[in-house]
């Protein structure tokens, strides 16, 4: 895409795709979904109550949520278990970033401090445990069995996608497909499972179902890219963390796996010597970014972001025009201009 039409895009959003404008079908169910996520964080155990509402404090986008509450209306859903899972969804998600941040002992998320520096790790790494369990053991109340097993096989790979990526923390020699694996495991998948769940709350056929997880599957692939790419070239006060937060913690993305597949010899080596540094300065920081963005390795890593935004609105056409597929069909072109 030229950079004409990606700048007409931005100006798009920028006037007609602000959340509230994205959401606006569903947002008496987005409300009613953070007055579930408060009740979830009700426990006799004060401890669990209060790192949960502080968790629970600051709403970000709720994209995942969002996704769940718009294919189940998609198909027609009535109910009100859409708000329900929406709910255990967002506390899955939740759960896996307080694990990520032990990882890669991140002491910011959203701008705030993050619940590993707050509480420590002993603390925080339970409480990512309780969870991960208690969301799943309330999904038990679903008449539709599968959602459990759907949670269970998601949270298990979304693990399995943390592990793969600490097992190739600072390796420059990570392969494109490896990463690829790895951002689908961790981000993509949830993203799939907020959709199937969607799809199967408003009784979606095998096909719809299919269509669904592979419209949000191409979304969480697209989301995460772009998440990657805003750590070279988002601004800390709107992401709300350092910029360069993943290259400190060992974190490979694709920018720097187009660098080291596709680079010249001399940038290949100078990039190594300057990864060596754990605690990069700004101009070694301001050097990464400068040959990053000379070799085309931003670019193409936008234009992978998206091709997985046009597959998800090339799959969420096949279904019938409503307010809800506007939406869906809208949520790739908000993750491409995101700055957060």
């Amino acid at each position: 895409m030229s950079e004409t039409a990606r700048q007409s895009i931005k100006s798009r959003v920028k006037e007609n795709l602000s959340l509230n404008n994205l959401y606006r079908a569903i947002l008496k169910e987005l409300d009613e979904v953070e007055e579930q996520l408060h009740r979830l964080c009700q426990s006799p155990n004060k401890l669990i109550s209060e790192i949960s509402g502080y968790l629970f404090q600051n709403s970000g986008k709720r994209i995942r949520p969002a996704l769940l509450l718009l294919c189940s209306k998609l198909l027609g859903y009535k109910g009100k278990e859409d708000i329900f899972m929406s709910a255990l969804v967002e506390t899955i998600h939740a759960a896996s970033l307080i694990h990520d941040d032990i990882i890669d002992n991140s002491n910011m998320r959203r701008g705030r401090e993050s619940i590993h520096s707050r509480w420590g790790p002993n603390i925080t790494v339970l409480l990512g445990d309780y969870l991960y369990i208690n969301a799943l053991g309330h999904s038990l109340q679903s008449e539709h069995r599968q959602i459990t097993e759907i949670l269970t096989r998601i949270s298990a790979k979304m693990i399995e996608g943390e592990l793969n990526e600490y097992c190739w923390s600072g390796n420059l020699e990570l392969a494109e497909e490896d990463y690829l694996d790895i951002i689908n495991k961790k981000t993509a998948s949830l993203f799939s499972a907020a959709c199937q769940i969607g799809g199967l709350l408003g009784n979606a056929s095998q096909r719809e179902q299919d269509y669904l997880v592979d419209y949000g599957t191409s979304l969480g692939m697209s989301f995460q890219i772009i998440d990657d790419l805003l750590d070279f070239t988002g601004e800390e006060e709107t992401l709300g963390k350092p910029t360069f937060s993943d290259l400190s913690e060992g974190r490979i993305t694709l920018p720097l796996i187009f660098t080291m597949n596709h680079d010249g010899s001399s940038n290949q080596k100078r990039l190594s010597e300057l990864l060596r540094d754990d605690h990069l300065s700004r101009n070694s920081k301001d050097e990464i970014l400068e040959i990053i963005k000379s070799n085309g390795a931003l670019d193409y890593a936008y234009k992978k972001a998206e091709e997985f935004s046009s597959r998800s609105k090339e799959i969420i056409s096949q279904f019938p025009e409503s307010i809800h597929r506007e939406a869906l069909t809208l949520m790739p072109e908000f993750i491409l201009t995101r700055k957060k």
